[in-house]
């Protein structure tokens, strides 16, 4: 594996369903699994590694017995910053992410909208303005 997925800052969520989330990432976001890793309990993930858009996201259950209780997204955004939007946004609205603000060309130039997963999570797909 390539040392590149273990560079910068990493996202890494705690998402009720982490197994059926990482499913979805797949569907939604073209994830590709890294690594998965089962909890004692065979119910909830202890760890998962997924690459979208050669940048890495990990994600868990919650586990409150540890001290991980489930606190709902609210004051960040995941960031896709792709040439293409379409493509993205169309797939991620299609697997069942919810539509906050409309794909726009915005004041600053770049086309962006949110989604909002399943899970909570909000996503926003950024298209830079191109060069004229």
């Amino acid at each position: 594996m390539s040392d590149d997925l273990y560079r910068g800052v990493i996202p890494y969520l705690n998402v009720i369903g982490a197994a059926e989330a990482a499913d979805f990432y797949k569907k939604a976001f073209a994830a590709e699994e890294i690594t998965r890793m089962p909890a004692d309990d065979g119910k909830r993930l202890m760890h998962c590694h997924l690459k979208i858009h050669d940048g890495s996201l990990m994600l868990s259950d919650v586990f409150p017995e540890w001290g991980y209780d489930h606190q709902p997204s609210h004051s960040f955004t995941m960031m896709l910053v792709v040439e293409e939007a379409d493509p993205w946004w169309e797939r991620a609205v299609a697997a069942g992410c919810e539509v906050i603000s409309e794909l726009k060309v915005e004041f600053w130039g770049d086309r962006f909208g949110t989604l909002r997963d399943p899970y909570g999570v909000m996503w926003g797909v950024n298209e830079p303005a191109k060069a004229k």
